[in-house]
């Protein structure tokens, strides 16, 4: 399956279902550890996954990564666009994913609150070549939640993103567009 930029925009708009989102992730090729260096704006990719919307509700503003050891994996932005790293926090991920959240812009103070008391300047995951879905592909790993976000190219600067997450039956999928455009090559 591939799709136009035109069709991919739309369902990146739009939403799309969870089976045409693997088709499309399994579609696109793999790209390497060097490819993903640099940072990435973010951007939900919706499937009616639980977390739909949850990120850009919380002023997500995407991820960095700095070479394969040192990933700051949450990048948000403040009240007054400065963008600081999140140190993800495992008991506060179950505790967000479990209540029923509104998933709009009431929440960006809240979220924001609980944000800036876990910033960190130190990395909090890794990037490795993994094997998923029959390719292997860089790969970032938290260092303390059991996730794994896999990437696939889209084009020269932008990424599709599946996170894989044992606490879901099914993959939540984003985004990632390269913040400095490299040149096609």
């Amino acid at each position: 399956m591939t799709l136009s930029p035109v069709e991919f925009n739309t369902a990146l708009q739009s939403g799309t279902t969870t089976e045409r989102a693997l088709a499309l992730f399994d579609s696109l090729p793999p790209v390497d550890l060097a490819f993903m260096t640099g940072r990435w704006r973010g951007a939900g990719f919706p499937t009616g996954h639980p977390m739909d919307g949850l990120l850009e509700a919380a002023n997500w503003y995407g991820k960095d990564f700095v070479d394969p050891d040192w990933v700051h994996p949450l990048l948000f932005q403040d009240g007054s666009g400065k963008i600081f790293k999140v140190a993800p926090n495992p008991t506060l991920m179950d505790w967000v994913l479990r209540l029923p959240i509104p998933k709009n812009n009431a929440l960006q103070p809240v979220v924001s609150g609980f944000s800036t008391l876990l910033k960190t300047d130190e990395p909090k995951a890794r990037l490795r070549m993994m094997e998923h879905r029959g390719q292997v592909s860089a790969t970032m790993i938290y260092d303390h939640l059991p996730i794994h976000d896999v990437f696939r190219k889209v084009n020269d600067n932008t990424v599709l993103g599946l996170m894989d997450y044992r606490k879901f039956p099914q993959p939540f999928f984003f985004v990632l567009r390269r913040e400095v455009p490299q040149p096609p090559q």
